[in-house]
């Protein structure tokens, strides 16, 4: 066969670039085609069946002389004229890799799915015929008639198709589709850029499929019936997504398997959805086995920093949902909130996680990236879950207000992504003061939690500060450059106080004396004052533990040691220095990362290790310690 591809004719260039959406999805990586084709699969579930979707992945290799209409795509390929230097680059890379002999493919296959309608009817503006709309329109997905079924759907912006062809060398994909009727279909696209080809000038991209001229100036597109290679072949009621030339960076059994744990943990625990993945079978029975395997993630919970599933599979597993109420501007929305408060998690996320039972995003609860909890967020009924749909991103990988054009419905939905964090933050604050309970003797349990925002704007006025961490997606943390308060002494004018010794020898003796029994001052020392969000800690019996994480600020994480001192907060929120006794306070000093024992020197703990970031300290309690004390931390190097 010739002209398997079709590509429709423009008068001119007007657009020399590749589609931008293709870069995007590209940057996502795995996860990112993962989720956005399972996606689809759960949304093209049977109405009213009861097996769980199950979509089979395989990667593999194929020869060349097997992909259907692939010297076509050579030819125009060599017709691409690159007009910047990206595109130059990415041409050429596409020239190099279309020769390959054997070629790398990934496909994705779901079953108990309803495939798409109509495909015999070809090219078609009628909204049942799933075909038309799927293989030959942009920025469009097909709408359920069944509103709540259309509702708990994926959220969709007619965009992630494109995903598929982003993860090829070369830009394309196939898909084979089986209907009701047990029609088999191929159809399929590539992602170019406008361009001369024989004479002609054509749109950057192309169609697998057949055509037939209506009239003099009407061609209308049909499907090919898919007598193709196996590889291209589907027999059952569904959809099948075959990629070839697939990139190397997205040929990696181990993070498929993790993206599809990441992103579809929920559906496969609720029995909504199982993914086979060459031979390994991921159920609502398996996948414990995979998330709790250190081949795939990192089980110690204390080292838990960027990949926050074994955490989220416990929490949803072992604990109880709370219910949680969160408003926009007009209206409450119900949710199940599982929350796990554990002192050795490092970082607080929350896993959004949709009805289908696809996560969103782990959400950063803000002022609270580093208390030590771990929760999953599903909405109680198709209303709220709507409401999140509408949220979603184009990825789906984040709750966003800026794609909403509307202004008023652009600020109810700023209004709710705050209130997410501002509810969750209230039920972290009753966790944290339920695991750390006071003794009655001063009441400032609000202090640290509810005038954090306050003082940072006390220490914004009062000194200068210096913004750490810029880089893109890292937290910021602000460290503040003070000078130490000091108690002011007694008037040394008044001759009752003046004990100096009037003699110059007795006096130079005194001097060396002083500097004997308290130590030389570091030289050029600099003091810091630590914010609340970088500081954990915890009491335990008759035990204190103190971590200060310098991972993510420059000026401290260089230095190899330290020295700490504190002052006590009363309950408005004031400092109250040089009232808090160390050595009145605490039995021993230990530091954590070396097992010394500290010296506490005017008031300082000293000589404290920072080890990769982080500095550790646990103080022993005496037994007049007030347990309800509230701190602010200074740090010296």
């Amino acid at each position: 066969m010739s002209d398997l591809w079709k590509f429709s004719s423009i008068p001119c260039i007007e657009e020399s670039t590749f589609n931008k959406i293709l870069e995007r999805f590209y940057n996502f990586g795995i996860s990112g085609l993962v989720r956005e084709n399972i996606q689809n699969s759960l949304d093209g579930k049977i109405p009213g069946e009861t097996k769980p979707v199950v979509v089979t992945i395989k990667t593999g290799t194929i020869k060349k002389e097997n992909i259907p209409g692939l010297e076509e795509i050579k030819n125009r390929i060599n017709c691409l004229e690159g007009r910047n230097s990206y595109t130059k680059e990415t041409i050429q890379h596409m020239k190099n890799k279309m020769n390959d002999e054997i070629i790398n493919y990934i496909s994705f296959e779901d079953y108990n799915t309803k495939g798409l309608k109509g495909a015999k009817n070809g090219q078609s503006t009628n909204k049942e015929d799933t075909w038309s709309i799927y293989a030959y329109n942009k920025g469009v997905h097909t709408e359920e008639e069944d509103e709540t079924l259309e509702k708990s759907r994926g959220g969709s912006h007619g965009i992630g198709k494109i995903a598929s062809n982003a993860a090829s060398e070369l830009y394309m994909m196939y898909f084979a589709n089986c209907d009701e009727e047990g029609n088999k279909h191929l159809g399929g696209t590539v992602q170019l850029i406008e361009h001369k080809y024989e004479d002609n000038y054509y749109r950057s991209t192309g169609y697998f499929t057949d055509s037939k001229n209506i009239d003099s100036k009407t061609t209308k597109f049909y499907p090919y019936e898919n007598n193709f290679d196996k590889v291209f072949a589907k027999d059952t009621r569904g959809l099948k997504i075959i990629i070839p030339f697939l990139r190397d960076q997205f040929n990696k059994e181990d993070e498929i398997l993790k993206s599809v744990c990441d992103s579809f943990f929920i559906a496969i625990l609720q029995e909504k959805l199982e993914v086979i993945i060459n031979d390994k079978i991921i159920n609502s029975k398996t996948i414990k086995k995979y998330i709790t395997d250190k081949k795939y993630y990192i089980q110690k919970v204390e080292e838990v920093k960027d990949e926050f599933t074994p955490l989220y599979f416990d929490t949803y597993t072992k604990i109880k949902p709370i219910k949680l109420e969160i408003k926009d501007r007009s209206q409450s929305y119900n949710f199940n909130l599982y929350f796990n408060y554990d002192t050795k998690i490092p970082k607080g996320r929350v896993a959004i996680v949709r009805t289908i039972g696809m996560k969103i995003e782990d959400k950063k609860i803000k002022n609270n990236v580093k208390k030590p909890f771990n929760a999953v967020l599903i909405p109680e009924s198709i209303s709220e879950d709507a409401f999140l749909k509408s949220l979603e991103n184009e990825s789906h990988t984040e709750l966003s207000f800026e794609h909403i054009k509307d202004q008023g419905l652009q600020k109810n939905a700023k209004t709710f992504i705050n209130n997410i964090s501002k509810e969750i933050a209230k039920v972290i604050e009753e966790a944290i003061k339920n695991n750390n309970p006071t003794d009655g003797v001063m009441d400032t349990r609000d202090v640290l939690y509810e005038v954090q925002t306050q003082f940072k704007k006390d220490l914004l006025q009062s000194a200068p500060t210096v913004k750490l961490n810029k880089g893109k997606g890292k937290e910021e943390n602000t460290i503040v450059k003070v000078k130490p308060e000091i108690p002011k002494k007694k008037d040394s004018k008044d001759p009752k106080n003046d004990k100096t010794p009037k003699d110059p020898k007795e006096k130079k003796k005194r001097e060396a004396k002083k500097v004997k029994e308290k130590g030389e001052k570091k030289e050029n020392a600099i003091t810091y004052k630590a914010p609340a969000d970088i500081v954990e800690r915890v009491i335990i019996s008759n035990k204190e533990y103190v971590k200060f994480d310098f991972t993510d600020t420059d000026d401290l994480k260089k230095s190899k040691t330290c020295d700490i001192s504190l002052n006590v907060v009363d309950g408005m929120g004031q400092e109250c220095i040089g009232e808090f006794s160390m050595k009145d306070s605490y039995e021993y000093i230990l530091d954590k990362s070396t097992g010394d024992k500290l010296k506490i020197e005017e008031n300082l703990i000293k000589d404290v290790k920072i080890n990769k970031g982080l500095a550790q300290i646990e103080l022993k309690l005496k037994e007049q310690y007030n347990k309800a004390l509230k701190f602010v931390y200074y740090v010296e190097v």
